[in-house]
């Protein structure tokens, strides 16, 4: 804006300051007061590009970072804000007069003299003629480059200064009425709203006022600068604006002539071809209005043509007929006087054609359903049934399938009731005259005649289901095939729109032409007939109005005939499908849905009607009195008949198999309770002495060995002369058992037989095992180690040989139970292995029941020992009658328990038999004092033992047993 005063032409002095001044006055204290020349620029006058028309005074943008003289100046709010009135101290707006301001003198410093005009005469007087000079020699101008270095120099320093602002204030939506922007510009901090916190916050008051002046200051300054600039731009458009009218005059004389000449060419070019149009337009309204009549004769003959078709049953026919009749009415012959009721007479025809169809199609579903029910699953009467139900979605008459529903319930009653009364009628035992009820005459019949009478009921549904499922599906083809058709039609819709959207850019300039109120366009469009072929010689006969009228004809009357494409269904049924199906794509899905639901009703319904048949033969328990074999047999069938179901309708039905899974429960508790019942009265009779292993229960022990649970076929006569066996013997162990355990593994086979015969009962089969095996645990534990077998069979005492026996049993209990784990666990569910938990625990009990004997074979040697060895003296003769008292006992206990326990297990218990002796032989010799000391004392002691060792060394399958009779002399330390 103005260069420095370095650079001006002005003549300098050869001080150092850069202005004139005055030399200081020793005897004064203040600095000689220089001239203020002003510091804004002046304004441009002339050419505004030229640099010499720029005031050379000092520039505040410049020389702000240099202090000069032309510092030294304030604005309005720094002198209204007075540093000594404490109240206004931190407050930010005593920028402007306040209410509360009160003008007070200032009171004048020591330390400054009074300066009066006086002291600047002498100034004025030697400045005068320097200021003359200085204002001629701004007019010369300055050099370019220097004037180029000067504008750079500021843009940098503008920006630098601008970078000074913080960047909030120049955010477009900067305004203080926002909470967060005024405490980010006015921090509270630094304001008190007691009236003052002390100096510090005057201090950081005073300091943003002089920050945000500092703002506003630097903001003023580019405001200028730019305004300055851009002052070139107004005066080149004010000069462009004379133009621009020169323009805009030629502009309009321009259009005017081209206006006259376009309108001498309307007036000898297009009035003739209008004329020619016109004519033509005549013509093809003469050729519509034949058209018309024609129509009009062919929609006269509706009524008795749809009543001709009504008398053969073609509704279809009838109702196309009736739906182009009512659109010809509504497009092409709208508003002729003479038809003005065939609309309403047409569709009180229309809604009779709906009434017949419905009945209709009842009665075909009646005819489909109650034909006789031979192994013959053909659809009857194929089209008929395809042209009903084609009527039918054509008037959208989609609840139809309610009828069939309908019907089939119907049916299904009728199915029962038939049979169950043709089989009473071959049944002699049954009077019928006196039995009238049809459930008490079916609760007459045995089990095979019952079972005979489920059977044919289970058959005739299954060819019920599979006639419905044929015609079902026949329908569900009519349907797709509509559905096909939609799509279709929607797809060359869509191809004529993108071929149309292609044809459309063709150029036409003119896009239309009024004359006489008619479109040019539609002139041209309907004078290109299809049956007219224009000729080349202009002499050519035009086309006769009877060439014409058929083509003319067919293009008005396109829109009421649909197109029809031919479909075939399934079945080898040819129909033919319009375009008027207005159904949508989700009706019809929706309605195919519906009929496929009625193929599931129609399985559910079988099912129902099949439980209402079992529940009434159940009422008087005769299903729960059925042996295995015959409920086997039972559920075998319905469990065939469910899978022939599920296989027709492809859904599952579960009120059948709830039926089914609440008889098995039955029958489950029924089975348990039975074989419960066997066992404790087995247990009840049970002497617990070893019995002899029949031949057959060799057998079976022998085919579950083979990892196979099941129970053995019946062998011929012949093969059952074989001698019962002694022991029974499972993977080369002998096991000596009591009657009562080969039974119970009999009915242990029996739970497993039956949990593969009928799955469904695998969990009740498990709990009800794993609740027989923890009864017959408990139960002997009760009669044997409880000693209740004195009571209830009448033993006189439980021997060692009864307690042996027992463990023996337990043991062959517990060798099956993984078997019978792994045989449930294959048939069970992977969520359902939890179960399995039962059989873990009856091992455990078992296992401690087989503890709890030993403990008792040992107990009762214990006794023994302490009755004897308290008697014991040592003396002469040797061997003493006690040790020879205890080793006829021992022989006794090895002969009672080794022909019935395992050689390890034998030699296992006479070990802890042997730490019992070695017990209280030990407490006996301490009690008399007898040591190791080799003297006459010890010495009959060792001969005593030498006579025990052995003896029960002796014993057959204790021969190696280390007895370590060293330890009776160790004393305790």
């Amino acid at each position: 804006m103005a260069s420095s005063h370095s650079s001006s032409p002005v003549p300098q002095s050869n001080s150092s300051d850069a202005f004139f001044k005055k030399e200081k006055d020793a005897t004064k204290h203040f600095r000689p007061v220089q001239s203020l020349p002003d510091v804004c620029p002046k304004e441009p006058t002339g050419n505004v590009g030229d640099p010499s028309n720029l005031c050379d005074s000092p520039s505040l943008v410049v020389d702000q970072q240099r202090w000069t003289i032309y510092h030294s100046k304030v604005n309005l709010p720094a002198a209204l804000n007075d540093p000594r009135l404490a109240k206004r101290e931190s407050d930010f707006f005593t920028k402007t007069w306040g209410v509360d301001f009160v003008d007070t003198e200032v009171t004048p410093s020591f330390y400054l003299p009074q300066i009066t005009k006086e002291h600047f005469a002498l100034y004025q007087q030697e400045i005068t003629p320097r200021e003359k000079l200085h204002e001629r020699c701004k007019n010369i101008c300055a050099p370019k480059d220097t004037f180029d270095r000067t504008l750079l120099h500021t843009h940098d320093k503008s920006r630098t200064d601008l970078e000074q602002v913080p960047k909030i204030f120049m955010k477009p939506d900067f305004a203080l009425e926002d909470s967060l922007t005024f405490n980010t510009v006015l921090p509270w901090s630094h304001f008190s709203t007691a009236g003052g916190k002390g100096n510090r916050d005057a201090a950081s008051s005073r300091l943003l006022q002089e920050k945000l002046s500092h703002y506003l200051d630097i903001v003023e300054v580019n405001i200028a600068h730019q305004i300055s600039l851009r002052s070139e731009a107004f005066f080149h458009a004010m000069t462009s604006q004379h133009e621009l009218q020169d323009y805009l005059r030629k502009t309009s004389q321009a259009v005017k002539l081209l206006r006259e000449k376009i309108s001498k060419i309307d007036k000898v070019v297009c009035e003739g071809s209008l004329r020619v149009l016109r004519l033509s337009l005549t013509r093809n309204n003469c050729i519509k209005a034949y058209n018309k009549l024609k129509l009009m004769a062919t929609v006269h003959q509706t009524q008795p043509t749809v009543q001709l078709l009504l008398s053969t049953s073609e509704f279809v026919g009838a109702l196309d007929l009736i739906a182009t009749t009512q659109e010809v009415l509504q497009q092409e012959l709208q508003g002729i006087h003479s038809f003005r009721h065939l609309g309403s007479q047409l569709c009180e025809l229309e809604k009779l054609i709906d009434k017949m169809m419905i009945a209709e199609f009842s009665t075909y579903a009646r005819n489909d359903l109650n034909r006789p029910l031979e192994d013959d699953c053909q659809i009857l009467e194929e089209e008929r049934l395809v042209s009903l139900v084609f009527g039918l979605l054509k008037q959208r008459k989609l609840n139809f399938y309610e009828i069939y529903g309908d019907e089939m319930i119907n049916t299904a009653k009728n199915i029962i009731k038939q049979c169950v009364v043709n089989t009473v009628s071959q049944i002699e035992e049954i009077d019928t005259e006196v039995v009238v009820k049809l459930a008490d005459q079916m609760r007459m019949m045995n089990f095979p005649q019952w079972f005979d009478l489920l059977k044919n009921i289970f058959s005739k549904f299954t060819i019920f289901l599979k006639r419905i499922k044929a015609t079902l599906n026949t329908i569900r083809s009519v349907v797709f095939l509509v559905l096909d058709k939609n799509q279709k039609t929607r797809e060359l819709e869509d191809t004529l729109q993108k071929s149309s959207a292609k044809e459309s850019t063709v150029d036409t300039e003119v896009a239309y032409l009024t004359h006489e109120g008619m479109f040019i366009s539609d002139a041209f469009g309907e004078a290109e007939l299809p049956g007219c072929q224009r000729n080349s010689s202009p002499h050519s006969e035009p086309c006769s109005s009877d060439s014409v009228s058929e083509p003319e004809g067919t293009t008005d009357s396109s829109s009421s005939k649909e197109q029809t494409s031919s479909c075939v269904t399934p079945g080898g049924v040819e129909m033919i499908i319009g375009d008027d199906m207005k159904l949508t794509d989700l009706e019809l899905i929706r309605l195919a849905n519906n009929i496929q639901e009625l193929l599931y009703n129609a399985s559910d319904i079988c099912h129902d009607r099949s439980v209402k048949f079992l529940m009434a033969r159940a009422k008087d328990g005769f299903l729960e009195k059925l042996n295995s074999n015959e409920f086997l047999t039972l559920s075998r069938l319905m469990e065939g008949f469910i899978l022939d179901t599920e296989q027709i309708c492809g859904r599952k039905s579960m009120s059948l198999r709830g039926a089914l899974q609440s008889q098995a429960n039955r029958f489950v508790n029924r089975f348990h309770e039975e074989r419960k019942t066997k066992l404790s009265l087995l247990l009840d009779n049970e002497r617990w002495k070893q019995a002899e292993v029949p031949a057959e229960f060799q057998d079976l022990v022998d085919s579950v060995s083979d990892g196979r649970i099941s129970l053995p076929e019946k062998k011929p006569a012949a093969t059952e002369e074989r001698k019962p066996a002694e022991f029974l013997i499972v993977e080369g162990q002998k096991y000596a058992t009591v009657g009562t355990v080969l039974l119970l593994i009999r009915i242990i086979l029996e739970y497993c037989q039956c949990v593969d015969n009928i799955p469904s009962i695998t969990t009740d089969m498990l709990t009800r095992l794993s609740d027989l095996l923890k009864y017959f645990n408990s139960r002997s534990c009760q009669l044997v180690l409880g000693a209740g077998a004195l009571q209830v069979v009448g033993l006189k005492t439980i021997t060692t040989k009864n307690l042996a026996l027992s463990s023996r049993c337990l043991q062959l209990i517990v060798h099956y139970i993984p078997m019978i784990r792994a045989h449930f666990e294959a048939r069970l569910q992977p969520k359902q292995f939890s179960m399995l938990r039962h059989f873990d625990h009856i091992t455990k009990d078992y296992h401690d029941h087989i503890a709890e004997i030993s403990a008792k074979l040992v107990a009762i040697m214990d006794s023994l020992f302490d009755k004897l060895l308290s008697k014991y003296e040592v003396k002469a003769p040797v061997p003493s009658a006690c040790f020879r008292n205890i080793c006829k006992q021992m022989a006794k206990m090895h002969e009672a328990i080794y022909d019935l326990l395992p050689e390890e297990q034998t030699q296992m218990l006479f070990l802890r038999i042997n730490a019992s002796y070695k017990l209280h032989l030990k407490r006996q010799l301490a009690h008399l004092n007898v040591v190791n000391d080799g003297g006459p004392l010890n010495g009959l002691v060792t001969s005593d033992v030498a006579f025990y060792t052995g003896n029960l060394q002796a014993l057959k399958g204790l021969n190696n047993l280390d007895l370590n009779m060293a330890e009776i002399w160790e004393q305790k330390r």
